[in-house]
C-alpha cells in the first residue's frame, strides 16, 4: 500500500474574518461628547459689536486704575482704546483686569 499524500485544509484568513461579527458599537448615548472646540470667538464678537457701536467703556486695571474710553481695533493680545480726556491708548490684555459698558 502506497502512503496517501494528504493536506490538511485549512481556512484562510479573510474567510474567518468574515465568519466573526464585526465589534459591536456603544448606543449614541454612551459615546464620549465630541471634544469642544479651542476657541468660541465670543471675545472677538464682542469687541466686534462694541467697535461698530462707538459704546463707551470703562476699563479697569490690574493696579486699580480705571480708563474711560472706546475700542478702536483689538488684536490678539492688545486694545487700542481711543478716550476723550487723555491720549489714546494701547492697553494689553493681560493688564486689564475687567471691563464694561459705560453707563
Amino acid at each position: 500500500m502506497e502512503a496517501v499524500n494528504r493536506k490538511l485544509i485549512r481556512p484562510s484568513l479573510n474567510e474567518i474574518k468574515e465568519q466573526i461579527a464585526p465589534p459591536r458599537r456603544p448606543p449614541q448615548q454612551q459615546q464620549k461628547k465630541p471634544v469642544p472646540p479651542d476657541q468660541t470667538n465670543a471675545e472677538n464678537f464682542y469687541y466686534v459689536k462694541q467697535m461698530q457701536a462707538k459704546t463707551p467703556m470703562v476699563f479697569v486695571l490690574r493696579d486699580g486704575e480705571t480708563l474711560h474710553g472706546t475700542i478702536e481695533w483689538y488684536d490678539k493680545c492688545c486694545l487700542k482704546v481711543n478716550r476723550t480726556e487723555g491720549p489714546n491708548l494701547l492697553l494689553y490684555k493681560p493688564s486689564i483686569k475687567y471691563m464694561y459698558k459705560e453707563a
